[in-house]
């Protein structure tokens, strides 16, 4: 009996070591006692292995540097159903576009969108208007005219007291 105790004190004292249950442990232990080490060890990869190997992966990778236009494409945009297709050409594994996503993240790509101008743009027509137009609509404060007032506000400048407190419409006593 004293060496049941002495091994639950011991596996009470390892799971605070460890910050885990005491349950945790002793699962631990009879696994240790029933299959030594081996038995001990994780179950390796949790979910499903990925279609890719990370050599597909770098061929993948060294294909997108390359550009969209080399792969085809008008633009050298790439877009997410563009990288499946470019994945699909190269290695015969197809991904949804939504998925591919997770695969250029984690090729340690980042989101990068084109700064859009108009075509129709003219850079000396905006500048020209910046620099003499508005200017004249641009809303100013006027310098001369007094700031904000209101009434309820302490301190205000439009002269008028403040009734104070009491019922509405009573007139203060002098």
């Amino acid at each position: 009996m004293s060496g049941e105790t002495n091994l639950a004190q011991i596996l009470a004292e390892v799971a605070r070591a460890l910050r885990v249950s005491r349950q945790s442990v002793s699962r631990w232990y009879q696994a240790w006692r029933r299959g030594g080490r081996t038995a001990l060890r994780g179950a390796g990869r949790a979910g499903r292995k990925p279609k890719l190997t990370p050599a597909q992966l770098a061929h993948v990778d060294q294909a997108l540097r390359q550009g969209a236009r080399a792969h085809g494409f008008a633009t050298d945009l790439w877009t997410l159903p563009r990288i499946a297709t470019v994945i699909e050409r190269l290695t015969g594994v197809t991904y949804h576009p939504g998925h591919v996503w997770r695969l250029l993240r984690a090729l340690g790509w980042s989101l990068q969108r084109p700064a859009t101008q108009a075509r129709e743009r003219n850079a000396a027509a905006i500048q020209h208007w910046v620099a003499h137009r508005w200017p004249a609509v641009k809303k100013t404060p006027d310098a001369g005219r007094p700031g904000f007032s209101s009434p309820t506000r302490v301190g205000s400048r439009s002269g008028r007291r403040s009734a104070g407190p009491g019922p509405r419409g009573a007139t203060p006593r002098s």
